[in-house]
């Protein structure tokens, strides 16, 4: 595992910090870093308006591991190194869970290890899950754990506790995929574990398992659902739409190295990465198994065939089901399905005599592998031609080797092939457009940008920027893209989201990376209706930094009333920095933004609280800078007050008639917390039952004399034997 990452390295050593992990996940991770060690729970962080909002982000807040992520953060200079690493523990995880697997399912090492190793460097996984997108990658490490621990614990080798530690770490990543993904996981396990042993108590304990990981995971993916209402992923509609949905013809194009497959995403038709890849032996392997012998494990092996079929067909669309978009995503939990089904059918199955006829169908597999991948690029004819050559000499190789040397030798020379493959992939594919080009450190980060107090809103659209920009000494010195301000320590209101608040961002045309539309600067300062106040004023925002490829005239024109223009000394080339003329706004008045008919003056508060007295002899309103997240309540000395939203942003209260300084409280909680910490509470309960349960069995069956076999015994001679 750890020398197919150096090969991955060699071949670039940006690979794993690219895209998503250096726009939103290796900055949050900082941020929410800073935030813990300052002994705050960092679940909404009221300031930064756009990606503030952690208990629906992509934040692990309840996960303890992802959590310890956090924390080390801040410590570390280097990003990359720390992204690299981080990633390297996870996808150690990922090979082990996969190896595991293999093990429960009966299949002897070498060819359980060949599985663990072969996953991390599949194609999707190595160039989308592993280099950008962080939190599928850390789910799959622990969906696959979780998969080989539901597996033993139905056959009796082991307890409930592995199996619901591991799907609570899945389920408390708060991304939906893996989530829907874990359920259909335990569903193809429980029917393929009955139709197996024929015992419903078998998959009643595994459900009742899983269940009590889900209701300890309710308190993670609560917030999420009963806010989705007010995000951009609050459409639960079902369509269909061709990008990133794979044909079958191409997700099961698994085994070419060079394979460039044709469906819709990035680079249009045909992509110029392996992302249908899995491994160079994956579907070669399928001549040396004995058919006849292994329909006899067919019952045992059922649930990884469900599991592989409700994959294969997911790959293939509908393009969105509610918030879960791009079916092509799942491609690494097919590769897993179709490495543990491959895998495990060679362990037992077998067969490396020579024979003529399973020759001609390696060279017929291998020959649809080349007609096929021909056919979506055939200009790369001689490509193909290569990577043909490379897999039918390894697979030579191979074979001659179990043949005379044995299974291990043979595994290790599949495993010691992946490397160069590796290499190759990586170094050959072209760079992606996804990148940000980031700087790899915080602190060159730091020296070379502007020293901004107070809260900054900036107008900006990265898709302006050439690739000449993208460095440190061009425009990432002057502009914060998606959540590069918290690698700064930066108050800004920009960042990077693939939730959104829905109104808000349309309020300022604002996109997931923080990129604002030309518009967006007359909307900034236009007058809310109802308020007479500007958008930048409610937010009390303090400084206004322009992009200055978006709005190459502005400084030609007087500042808005209240503003002034300010030089920045060496950045003018990318931004124009508005500033208010009396300084800093966000630091006077806390939460209070505008009044109406009401005199109010603010006290200490929290990011989950903020307090204020108010006094209003004919009653009146308030205003306050603060986004209208559902968890919100307010109290006016103690009773609960209903509050509505200005421009569907920004919450207000009115305050009734003869309030004499009252005592008005805004706070906010997670939505369904209190639920969450009853799920919490019974999934616990549940599960100590259930191990207290398994424990209990398991001293009967070891008093048990051996001339007394208890009832199940034969299953699980059956799993032994097998």
């Amino acid at each position: 595992m750890i020398a197919g990452y150096a090969a991955v390295l060699l071949a670039d050593v940006r690979h794993y910090y690219t895209d998503d992990t250096e726009a939103q996940y290796a900055p949050m991770w900082v941020r929410l870093g800073n935030e813990m060690r300052e002994g705050r729970f960092p679940a909404l962080v009221p300031s930064e308006w756009m990606a503030g909002n952690y208990s629906l982000e992509e934040a692990g807040l309840y996960n303890p591991p992802q959590l310890l992520v956090h924390f080390l953060a801040p410590s570390i200079d280097n990003l990359a190194v720390y992204a690299t690493v981080v990633k390297l523990v996870f996808s150690i995880i990922a090979g082990l869970g996969v190896y595991r697997i293999c093990l429960a399912y009966g299949a002897r090492a070498p060819w359980s290890a060949l599985a663990g190793v072969a996953f991390p460097l599949s194609g999707w996984f190595l160039f989308f899950d592993q280099a950008s997108w962080m939190t599928s990658h850390t789910a799959t490490a622990w969906l696959v754990n979780a998969w080989a621990s539901a597996v033993l614990y139905a056959r009796g080798r082991g307890g409930p506790i592995p199996l619901f530690v591991f799907l609570y770490l899945t389920l408390t990543v708060q991304y939906a995929f893996p989530a829907v993904i874990a359920g259909l996981m335990i569903a193809a396990v429980v029917a393929g574990e009955y139709i197996y042993r024929r015992d419903w108590a078998v998959a009643g304990r595994l459900m009742l398992a899983s269940g009590c990981a889900a209701l300890t995971a309710l308190i993670a993916n609560l917030p999420g659902i009963l806010s989705s209402q007010v995000t951009w992923r609050g459409n639960a509609k079902i369509h269909n739409d061709p990008f990133l949905t794979v044909p079958w013809s191409e997700s099961l194009n698994a085994s070419l190295p060079s394979t460039t497959p044709a469906f819709t995403a990035w680079w249009g038709h045909v992509q110029p990465l392996p992302m249908v890849y899995i491994a160079w032996f994956l579907i070669p392997a399928l001549a040396f198994i004995d058919w006849h012998a292994a329909a006899r494990s067919a019952r045992e092996l059922s649930g990884v065939g469900f599991f592989a079929t409700a994959m294969l067909m997911w790959t293939a669309g509908p393009g969105a089901i509610g918030p879960l978009r791009w079916p092509a995503r799942v491609l690494p939990m097919l590769a897993v399905a179709l490495l543990v089904l491959v895998c495990i059918l060679l362990s037992r199955h077998g067969i490396f005599g020579s024979s003529r006829r399973r020759a001609v169908a390696t060279a017929a597999l291998i020959g649809l592998l080349f007609v096929r991948s021909v056919s979506a690029a055939p200009e790369l004819v001689l490509r193909h031609l290569i990577a043909v050559a490379t897999v039918a000499a390894l697979g030579a190789m191979a074979v001659w080797l179990a043949r005379h040397r044995g299974a291990p030798v043979a595994c290790a020379l599949a495993i010691a092939a992946m490397l160069p493959i590796a290499f190759v992939q990586v170094r050959s594919a072209p760079s992606t457009p996804l990148s940000y080009n980031f700087p790899e450190r915080r602190s060159t980060m730091t020296a070379a940008f502007p020293d901004f107090d107070g809260r900054t809103l900036q107008l900006a659209d990265r898709a302006l920027l050439t690739p000449q920009d993208r460095s440190v000494t061009g425009a990432y010195g002057s502009l914060a893209i998606g959540n590069y301000a918290k690698n700064l320590g930066l108050e800004y209101v920009n960042g990077y989201t693939p939730i959104g608040h829905a109104a808000f961002a349309g309020l300022l045309c604002m996109a997931w990376d923080g990129s604002t539309c030309a518009d967006a600067f007359r909307r900034a300062f236009a007058t809310e209706s109802s308020t007479g106040q500007t958008i930048v004023d409610l937010m009390k925002i303090d400084r206004v930094v322009l992009h200055r490829a978006q709005y190459p005239d502005v400084r030609d024109h007087a500042a808005p009333a209240g503003w002034r223009w300010v030089d920045y000394p060496g950045h003018e080339r990318y931004i124009v920095v508005l500033e208010r003329v009396d300084g800093l706004i966000s630091t006077r008045d806390g939460m209070i933004a505008y009044t109406d008919g009401v005199l109010a003056t603010t006290t200490p508060h929290s990011s989950f609280t903020s307090n204020a007295r108010v006094t209003s002899p004919n009653g009146g309103r308030v205003v306050l800078s603060r986004l209208g997240w559902p968890g919100h309540r307010i109290t006016l000395n103690g009773k609960e007050k209903p509050f509505t939203t200005v421009a569907g942003t920004f919450i207000a209260v009115d305050i009734p008639a003869h309030t004499e300084n009252a005592e008005l409280i805004l706070t906010w909680r997670p939505p369904g917390w209190e639920l969450g910490i009853g799920g919490a509470s019974a999934g616990l309960a549940g599960i100590g039952l259930l191990h207290w349960a398994f424990q209990r069995q398991r001293r009967r069956d070891l008093d048990v004399p051996p001339d007394e076999p208890t009832s199940g015994e034969s299953g699980r001679s059956l799993v032994t034997t097998a």
